[in-house]
């Protein structure tokens, strides 16, 4: 059970990452947002090791020459998007566009790791679907609790708190991308 809560807390990292960014974006924190936050985040987290899990049995070799490109595209255009209306909007516009479509393109974007991880799930000492659902609870449990953070640092920070939400998702797709690529 160790092993899984180490790969959850792991996993984590880049929805906990995101969700800051998606933080600094609100003056006040708002409950409601942070839990639709915390509830993709840690959905998708949950699910995706499922497809790795299910994949593993002929599709891996497959899925893993290009999960990270589709990664690295996606929170590359989210993060280019929050850069660039962070020269033109104000905060109440940019929460209001924080629409569900875009929560589901970067809990997929982050989450591709996860399916990654879904391959090795069977050599683990527990239930592949215990571990889907610890992996997705600490990701939502991590994921709200990064949106509060997020929000404190975001009052500190002010206008350059989305381009830092921005940069965020670039540099987590370029990581991904170099993960996979490099090593």
């Amino acid at each position: 059970m160790f092993e899984v809560l180490l790969l959850a807390f792991a996993l984590s990292m880049d929805a906990f990452a995101v969700s800051i960014g998606l933080g600094v974006k609100s003056k006040e924190f708002n409950i409601y947002l942070a839990f639709k936050i915390a509830f993709f985040f840690g959905i998708f987290q949950g699910i995706m090791p499922l497809f790795g899990y299910l994949a593993s049995i002929g599709l891996g070799s497959f899925i893993e020459a290009f999960d990270h490109w589709i990664a690295f595209i996606l929170l590359s255009i989210i993060g280019i998007k929050m850069i660039i209306d962070s020269f033109s909007q104000n905060t109440e516009e940019i929460i209001k566009k924080l629409t569900n479509k875009i929560l589901l393109i970067l809990a997929v974007a982050t989450s591709i790791d996860a399916m990654a991880a879904g391959f090795s799930l069977d050599l683990m000492s527990i239930s592949p679907f215990l571990s889907m659902f610890l992996i997705g609870m600490v990701t939502f449990v991590f994921s709200f609790i990064a949106v509060y953070i997020g929000v404190r640092g975001g009052a500190f920070l002010e206008s350059k708190a989305e381009r830092l939400g921005g940069v965020v998702l670039i540099l987590i797709g370029f990581k991904i991308l170099i993960e996979h690529t490099l090593f």
